[in-house]
């Protein structure tokens, strides 16, 4: 059997399509350049199947989802987003897109979510309102809600990001609770399994 290496090599003859799109590709999360490199051998082979439509999807999703400003997920942009619909009286606030997803997953939990985009410590050149805590404290007060659950991640970054929402909002009259047991020291959302995240939710405390 020919090395991967070499039968890429030989395939790709320096072509400076095939080695951008290897460059792409190794900088998607778990991928590394070999990973990569049998990725594209497979778009390429493959190319009326997969190529096509995934550059045709790729260029709608670029050009029609956007960040809701009000929330932090993702919305089409054409399309009103979902924590507009007024249905619940609680808030989970969430670091990532990811984390929301595993919560999600579990089921444990129905209400709003508010997805920062990051930690406070991981903005260095971004502007605080790029973390959306002002659109929060907004939400709170015109939506009538009732309990703030702060579940960003048992790191220093996630617990001073934590802090600076309770703060924030200590001149409303929502109650804020925070994540519990089976949260460990330093773990972060989007790596925990269900069991976890399932006990976290049930045994949430409040926050004084």
């Amino acid at each position: 059997l020919l090395d991967l290496n070499f039968h890429f090599n030989l395939m790709s003859n320096n072509i400076i399509e095939i080695e951008k799109l290897v460059k792409l590709i190794s900088k998607l999360p778990g991928l590394g350049p070999k990973s990569a490199k049998r990725i594209t051998l497979k778009l390429i082979n493959n190319r009326e199947d997969l190529i096509k439509p995934l550059s045709r999807t790729l260029a709608e999703v670029y050009k029609n989802v956007v960040r809701c400003m009000e929330c932090g997920n993702f919305k089409s942009k054409d399309r009103e987003c979902d924590c507009n619909q007024k249905k619940f009286d609680k808030i989970c606030v969430v670091e990532n897109i990811a984390d929301m997803w595993v919560i999600e997953n579990t089921g444990i939990y129905k209400g709003y979510y508010h997805i920062l985009g990051g930690t406070l410590s991981s903005i260095e050149n971004k502007n605080v309102d790029s973390l959306l805590i002002s659109a929060l404290i907004k939400r709170v007060k015109n939506d009538s809600i009732n309990e703030i659950i702060l579940a960003t991640s048992a790191t220093v970054e996630g617990q001073t990001t934590a802090h600076y929402i309770q703060d924030s909002l200590k001149d409303s009259n929502v109650k804020i609770s925070k994540l519990a047991q089976g949260l460990p020291v330093g773990g972060e959302i989007e790596f925990l399994d269900d069991g976890t995240l399932f006990s976290a939710f049930k045994n949430r405390t409040g926050i004084s």
